[in-house]
């Protein structure tokens, strides 16, 4: 997982950056290569900006799965470092409130919060360019844009106020309807349609405050993803042990029957279809799934997304 990755050595990250900024004219190929280079760096405003001059690319197949997950991983990093930032600041108001100092933390809250719309404004702006462009019979593509188009406009509406906070929360909502609708063409065990529910569960839970609604929709595509988990087609005994092993490690739930149920549904079936990364994936988002159906907090797919 990325977020697990160890630290660079600073010798490497200013190796990457000689790499990344000596050469004054850049060919086609060059950007995607630039953007890994980046990645690996951790320099991922470097990695924005190479994914969105590669992405605006006419020869770019914005369908391309490197392509869309490079850009995924590139932006929710740089926003989710923002994210975090105002967390905290806001985390830190009632301490500083009445004090010398209430005035310097908020303007420093907006200065962050101004940072924080630049970046989601400027996704947005691209995933526009990059949904015109997109196949319509790729409905894979079609939803994971869709959904990033409604995360990003659900990041807008944590900090947006009054009126503009009605808008983003609008418009957040029919991107995510828009992937919804799209994503009854894809199995009910696919992980970006589970992801998809997962984000969508998490904007009606904490940005529209309808814990029912967003249980219900979490429930179903549980239920539906379950249903048909004994069709997939056997690839190995180790895939099998890989997402079982996953399992133990990171599901939490209260029910330890329900533990057990899940544990014997998954041994029963066989993971062909799925990659080792789309394993991973799958089995983050049914653990959030499960946090949720049981009352705890939990924050999304924002970082396995990125695995998609």
């Amino acid at each position: 997982c990325h977020g697990n990755r160890k630290r660079v050595h600073p010798f490497l990250s200013v190796y990457c950056r000689f790499v990344l900024t000596s050469s004054p004219v850049m060919s086609d190929g060059k950007f995607i290569t630039r953007a890994k280079i980046s990645e690996h760096a951790e320099r991922y405003e470097d990695m924005s900006d190479y994914m969105i001059q590669h992405m605006n690319q006419e020869e770019t197949s914005v369908a391309d799965t490197d392509n869309r997950n490079l850009l995924s991983v590139a932006f929710k990093n740089v926003v989710g470092a923002k994210r975090s930032s105002w967390r905290i600041l806001s985390a830190l108001k009632d301490q500083h409130k009445g004090k010398e100092s209430e005035h310097v933390l908020a303007d420093y809250t907006e200065k962050v919060v101004a940072e924080l719309k630049n970046v989601c404004n400027t996704v947005l702006n691209l995933l526009e360019d990059i949904i015109k462009k997109v196949p319509s019979e790729n409905t894979d593509a079609l939803v994971f844009y869709q959904k990033m188009k409604g995360d990003y406009y659900r990041y807008l509406a944590e900090v947006a106020k009054d009126t503009e906070r009605d808008e983003v929360l609008e418009k957040s909502s029919a991107a995510y309807e828009s992937a919804k609708t799209e994503s009854s063409k894809l199995p009910p065990t696919h992980p970006i349609r589970l992801g998809l529910a997962l984000n969508f569960s998490v904007f009606y839970y904490e940005i529209k405050n309808e814990p029912q609604k967003a249980c219900e929709l979490a429930k179903k595509a549980f239920d539906d993803a379950i249903a048909e988990l004994d069709q997939l087609k056997e690839d190995s005994y180790k895939d099998s042990t890989l997402i079982m092993q996953l399992l133990r490690d990171n599901l939490t739930v209260s029910d330890p029957g329900v533990i057990s149920l899940l544990a014997v549904t998954i041994l029963s079936c066989s993971f062909g279809q799925l990659t080792t990364r789309r394993m991973v994936t799958m089995t983050t988002i049914v653990r959030n799934l499960f946090c949720f159906l049981n009352k705890y907090t939990f924050v999304g797919d924002d970082l396995s997304s990125i695995l998609l």
